[in-house]
């Protein structure tokens, strides 16, 4: 008898897939309908905002039977096993998420060079994005974290305290493979409600669905639902504060209020989400635990049993992991793309994170595996780079400036027992 691998299982339910489709399509009399998508990814295929339209449910493969009429068949889920690790479930969909995209001048400068150096005009972020492109190739869903407005094409450009950054960092995101951003900041009003339009303007420019941030109070109550093979995927998105700026209306920008965020849970449920993902703008600059708010306000998400997973942004450093009553929470995710800082060692620090979902046999979704990959910036040119153990590119600042990052990273997501609960380094050489 041979042992069915995991490996086996995922071709097995791949095949198993394929025929199931094919059949229905046989049986219909029709042809295979065009796969769409706003953002150019198939991934995101139909991605929608807003309750009006949120993408068709998962195909369902009808089961055989020879039943009278008058019996109802019971449905078959079709396999689909997903981008991301071995599923041991029929169904299963990963989502990657990282932290603050933080356009500063200096990688404005580079991303100057890099365009040159094809010959190009212009802004050119791609080379400086290309090392996640492995990890989100992994993954059914990558969902960015846009902290600040964009300005127009030619600037003016600004950067720290009141950001204005170039709009040629989205079209990189979403080339890289981003379906989604996250845009609820203590900066997302830097450039009043002018720059919070013209940042979403470029993000539906881009191809890149988006959440947090508003142009009119109807838009406010919409939620953004992004459809992969397997499930709908909800994102609720909130911010501590405006560094007390005030937004020309109050529906412009998700607060950091658990009772709303909650009730748009629930309205994301209602309109068929089968996981909905908690994206908390919160905590200390800095800081390598959460604050009493970051963690209460996580806490009561996690309580209320409508959020799938929770992860935060803003801190520009790495923070714990944990698992709490079942539910895994990541208090801060440190920089997706930064400057490196002078100041702050862990500022140039980041955590790209994975988490694979799975549908049981009551068709309740859950985080069946998490995992995360430490990463740095590095100068000369200016890069993300990761340093996971298996990172793919090789050294970034240097075999022991690498080890000792991923050992500061590590030591700091388990203080909160996230590698008892089954949180690991996230190794994609390993993977098929």
């Amino acid at each position: 008898m041979r042992t069915i691998t995991p490996g086996l299982r995922r071709r097995l339910l791949v095949a198993a897939a394929a025929v199931s489709l094919a059949a229905s399509v046989a049986s219909c009399g029709i042809g295979a309908r065009p796969e769409s998508s706003s953002s150019g990814s198939p991934a995101a295929a139909g991605a929608t905002a807003g309750p009006a339209a949120t993408g068709p449910a998962a195909t369902q493969a009808p089961e055989s039977t020879t039943a009278s009429p008058s019996v109802t068949p019971t449905p078959t889920p079709t396999p689909t096993p997903g981008k991301g690790p071995d599923c041991a479930a029929v169904r299963c969909a990963s989502v990657l998420v990282t932290g603050d995209m933080l356009v500063h001048a200096q990688l404005w400068e580079q991303a100057r060079a890099d365009a040159l150096a094809t010959g190009a005009k212009g802004l050119d972020f791609g080379p400086l994005l290309e090392g996640q492109r492995k990890y989100i190739e992994k993954s059914d869903l990558a969902v960015c974290h846009l902290e600040t407005p964009v300005a127009g094409p030619t600037g003016p450009f600004s950067a720290y305290p009141s950001f204005n950054v170039p709009p040629q960092i989205l079209p990189a995101v979403q080339q890289v493979g981003y379906q989604a951003c996250t845009t609820a900041s203590n900066h997302t009003v830097d450039r009043g409600t002018a720059g919070l339009v013209r940042t979403l303007d470029a993000l539906d420019a881009a191809g890149l669905q988006h959440t947090g941030s508003y142009r009119t109070e109807a838009d406010s109550q919409g939620i953004l639902i992004l459809q992969t093979a397997a499930a709908k995927i909800a994102v609720i998105s909130a911010t501590y504060g405006l560094n007390g700026q005030l937004a020309e209306a109050a529906w412009q920008v998700d607060m950091l209020d658990p009772d709303v965020m909650i009730a748009k849970a629930k309205k994301a449920r209602d309109l068929g989400a089968d996981i909905v993902l908690g994206a908390m703008h919160a905590g200390d600059e800095y800081s390598s635990v959460p604050n009493a708010e970051h963690t209460t306000v996580a806490h009561a998400l996690a309580d209320s049993g409508q959020f799938t997973m929770i992860y935060s942004h803003h801190s520009h450093s790495v923070l714990p992991i944990e698992q709490y009553k079942g539910t895994w929470i990541a208090y801060g995710l440190g920089n997706g793309i930064t400057e490196l800082s002078p100041n702050y060692r862990v500022n140039n620090e980041g955590l790209l994170v994975r988490a694979q979902f799975s549908e049981d046999a009551s068709g309740k979704w859950t985080a069946s595996d998490l995992a995360w990959a430490p990463s740095v910036m590095v100068r000369g040119p200016y890069r993300w780079c990761s340093v996971a153990a298996d990172a793919p590119q090789g050294p970034c600042a240097g075999a022991a400036a690498d080890a000792a990052t991923r050992q500061r990273t590590k030591t700091v997501v388990e203080s909160r027992g996230a590698a008892a609960a089954g949180a690991h380094e996230l190794l994609i050489a390993k993977e098929p």
